[in-house]
């Protein structure tokens, strides 16, 4: 067994359902400290839905530079969360979702894709590199979380903020979420869409549905202009970002009684939005419609994260070279799929990428992660550092 399939089945076999980090921190952190990182525990939030997040650094060339010269350094930070999904029904799985368990050459366990592998060849592949190259001229960082798929409000988040405030400064992020679509290293995600939630409340006038003229029907005076919102085009994306998109995903209106005509309606709904909208802009443009219906209204906002992009450059460069030289693929770049916490690492790290296994099987019964995928997706991260320690060194030596 090798060693970041044996680290995998550890992190899988640690109950870890969001907001609960089960242990995996802690097994990490051992891990790391042996190879000059120190390790820092930042817990938040309210006492019963506490969040631990573990920042880890190791830095720049602990021997020949010293401290003082490794603040200068480039720093890449790996990123990723420990907490997974609910399993849902156990008794729907195969085998226990929290006992790592092989069939077929595939690895079950809730986590497998999503994303304890990916956690195991962040390791791995660190340990390894640091084995040969113990003086690089990068600054090596480890940013976990038990609250990504949670409300991530007291995860990666909040350690950013600490992070600014502290002055850090992140030039590279590899976030591991599983990208890859058929296999490891066909698809990374150097972006992601925006998304902003709305709630709509249009108000009417309750009544007896008899007596139509003695009420007003919400739901009949908002109908227009649900129509017309649907038929917007809030902008044609770019090379990079499909076209902004509006969906609603719930409607309530009515008391139950088939024969009360409701006093308001509430309206749900979402914006994934591209680089070519903004959060202002997107809100007063339906704003605007809903007044030019003459609707009675209060309306909420929620943004839950700016869209981000990062342009092919000396990181996607390093990734997509080290993906190609451990498989043969050219990887495909992408900004689909949802919202993860690159959102927030965009903020303060000037070049964030995401990339891992396949997501075939994310957040469903019977998760898992081929064995094959294994060990290339831990060698494509440790080729990452060893190129861009290369990168680094020889700048360095030109200046």
């Amino acid at each position: 067994m090798s060693a970041t399939l044996q680290l995998t089945e550890q992190l899988i076999a640690c109950p870890s359902v969001t907001p609960e980090d089960g242990g995996c921190q802690d097994i990490i952190a051992a891990r790391l400290k042996p190879l000059g990182f120190v390790c820092e525990t930042i817990e938040s939030g309210p006492a019963d839905f506490r969040v631990k997040n573990l920042w880890a650094k190791r830095p720049a060339s602990l021997v020949k530079q010293g401290e003082a010269a490794s603040k200068n350094a480039a720093t890449l930070v790996f990123a990723g969360h420990t907490d997974v999904v609910p399993t849902g029904p156990v008794a729907n799985w195969q085998s226990d979702p929290f006992s790592p368990t092989h069939r077929d050459g595939k690895l079950f366990g809730r986590g497998a894709s999503d994303m304890k592998t990916s956690l195991a060849a962040f390791v791995v592949a660190i340990e390894e590199f640091v084995a040969k190259q113990p003086d690089t001229p990068l600054n090596i960082a480890l940013l976990l979380t038990s609250d990504e798929e949670g409300p991530a409000t007291d995860g990666t988040v909040v350690v950013c903020e600490q992070l600014t405030a502290r002055g850090e400064v992140l030039e590279y992020c590899i976030v591991g979420e599983p990208t890859s679509v058929q296999a490891t290293g066909d698809m990374i995600k150097n972006g992601r869409r925006g998304t902003m939630s709305g709630k709509l409340t249009v108000k009417g006038v309750q009544g007896h549905i008899a007596y139509p003229h003695l009420a007003k029907n919400p739901i009949h005076l908002l109908s227009p202009a649900l129509a017309e919102l649907v038929g917007v085009e809030w902008d044609r994306g770019n090379d990079f970002f499909p076209p902004t998109t509006w969906q609603v995903s719930n409607i309530h209106g009515g008391t139950g009684a088939g024969n009360v005509i409701p006093g308001t309606v509430v309206v749900d709904f979402n914006f994934r939005f591209s680089t070519e909208s903004t959060p202002e802009g997107l809100q007063q443009r339906l704003t605007a419609i809903l007044h030019k219906h003459g609707l009675d209204f209060d309306l909420t906002w929620t943004v839950g994260g700016l869209p981000f992009l990062t342009t092919p450059g000396t990181l996607v460069n390093a990734v997509q070279a080290a993906i190609h030289a451990e498989t043969g693929l050219s990887t495909e770049l992408s900004t689909t799929g949802g919202t993860s916490d690159g959102r927030f690492l965009a903020q303060i790290c000037k070049q964030v990428i995401e990339f891992g296994p396949p997501n075939a099987t994310i957040h469903k019964i019977d998760e898992h992660v081929c064995v094959a995928d294994i060990e290339p997706l831990k060698n494509i991260y440790r080729r990452v550092l060893e190129q861009l320690s290369t990168t680094h060194a020889t700048a360095k030596g030109a200046a």
